[in-house]
This record gives C-alpha cells, structure tokens and sequence, in this order.
C-alpha cells in the first residue's frame, strides 16, 4: 500500500492532480447527484444504458468521476483514481467521440465531440499514474 501510494514532493504534480480532480468531480456531481446541470444517477444510468452500456459499466462511470474526482482533489489512492480516469475516457473515445475526429465542437458545426480533451485527460492521468500525488496529498502523509 505505501509503494501505491508514495510521491515524490513536487508541487506541479499537486496542481495538476487538483485541476483534474476538480473537473471530475464537476462531472461526477452532474451524473451523481444532478448537480450543475446535470441529470442525476437515475437519469445519467437510463443515458447510459439507452447508448448501450451495460448498467454495471454505467455505474463504473458515475462512480470514477465523482469518488475519483474527489480522491483526486485530496490526493488519496491517487493512482487507482488516474487509472480509472484514464480507462474511462479511453472508452469514451472508441464508443463516442471518435467518429467526430479530433477537434471539440467549438462553433457547432460538427455532428457531435472530437476527441482532443479526452487526450489531455488521459496525458494528465498519465502523469498522476506513473509520478503519484505530489507534495499536497493525503496520499504523501500517509506512505512517510
């Protein structure tokens, strides 16, 4: 557990992991609890499961955007958070997005999403995977 959770004390890896953990939990707490706009548990799994997802998948999703973002924010199992963040949007490249190429829909003339944030997302993740927390987490007190 201590090797899961060790990092180094740098405090870019602390931005990064906050910013990300921030974003996630946002949408998390859309699917989850309805907030921001958001259509809450029952109706993001009936969204997901009208796409086709398995409702076990579905619950997977909801559940690693909103607990991981919140682990992310405080930097507790780090890595178990980036991984799950990282996978999730693998998938929802290859089961949404990629068949709108790369760029964001920024002027609404594109059928649905390109992929671009999805890389960002999964490059952060990436780096929270392989360096850890940084200097600010729980994760940091807890393995010294």
């Amino acid at each position: 557990m201590k090797r899961l959770m060790s990092t180094s004390n740098d405090v870019a890896l602390t931005t990064l992991r906050v910013v990300l953990g921030v974003v996630y939990f946002a949408h998390g707490a859309q699917k989850m609890l309805g907030w921001f706009g958001g259509f809450g548990f029952h109706g993001t799994m009936g969204f997901f499961e009208h796409m086709g997802m398995p409702a076990p998948v579905a619950f997977l999703v909801i559940c690693t955007e909103f607990f991981g973002g919140l682990g992310l924010i405080v930097g507790l199992l780090t890595r178990i958070a980036a991984l799950g963040i990282g996978v999730e949007m693998i998938g929802a490249i290859f089961m949404v997005h990629l068949p709108n190429g790369f760029f964001m829909n920024w002027m609404g003339t594109q059928k649905g999403e390109g992929f671009e944030y999805h890389l960002l997302a999964i490059s952060a993740a990436a780096v929270l995977l392989l360096r850890g927390a940084g200097k600010f987490s729980l994760d940091r007190a807890l393995s010294e």
